[in-house]
């Protein structure tokens, strides 16, 4: 696509309702073995990745489980689709049980070149909110790159923190994540797709996981 056709994604926005329903957060809370929060209390920060999702019919889905594209997104042609970061801003928690809505505004999009070939970025804002006040601000990155084996050598070491937690992140981990996100990414779960198709020496823990 040109640089006039991307910059012209720039701007749309996309409102999304969903009821924070405790049926779900009693999934998600066993899925990380954590207390079940009761109607009415605070949502755990992060739970929200849980909500919100595009309920896409299995023949709308591309090769790799996501959505197929275009849509909303700007058209990645057959360019795997990855969660590159993103930034938070926690204003006040939402609530269990309650109704909550979404508004996505696409704030930039840009072709790069990288180590394994072009690359589409597509910057997100998330704005969160519940009874008229917002609650969380998201900046969320994604990025789509060429269908061509990851380059996993090289990378540098992240620096010791003063806190950890070990997490054995098992195939049923994974998968229980995928399913109460609604992520059809295959890489997460399918293992002969994620290590023949994409290249990758084995399943992909979730980036959101590992924040969460």
């Amino acid at each position: 696509m040109t640089d006039s056709a991307l910059t012209a994604w720039i701007g749309r926005t996309q409102d999304v309702h969903d009821q924070l329903s405790r049926n779900l957060i009693q999934r998600i809370a066993a899925t990380f073995g954590e207390p079940n929060p009761g109607h009415g209390e605070p949502l755990p920060p992060l739970w929200q990745w849980c909500f919100f999702q595009d309920t896409v019919a299995e023949a709308g889905l591309g090769q790799d489980g996501h959505p197929a594209r275009g849509g909303f997104l700007p058209p990645a042609g057959d360019r795997n689709r990855m969660w590159a970061g993103g930034r938070l801003e926690f204003h006040e928690p939402l609530k269990v049980g309650g109704e909550a809505s979404r508004t996505t505004t696409i704030l930039d999009v840009e072709e790069k070149v990288g180590r394994t070939g072009a690359l589409l970025f597509v910057t997100l804002r998330h704005d969160y909110s519940q009874d008229g006040r917002l609650a969380i601000r998201e900046e969320q990155d994604i990025v789509y790159r060429e269908p061509s084996p990851p380059k996993l050598s090289g990378s540098e070491p992240l620096p010791i923190g003063d806190w950890r937690e070990a997490v054995e992140p098992t195939p049923t981990l994974l998968f229980r994540y995928s399913a109460v996100t609604f992520n059809g990414h295959r890489i997460h779960y399918d293992w002969p797709y994620v290590t023949e198709t994409e290249g990758y020496p084995g399943l992909v823990v979730h980036g959101p996981l590992i924040a969460t």
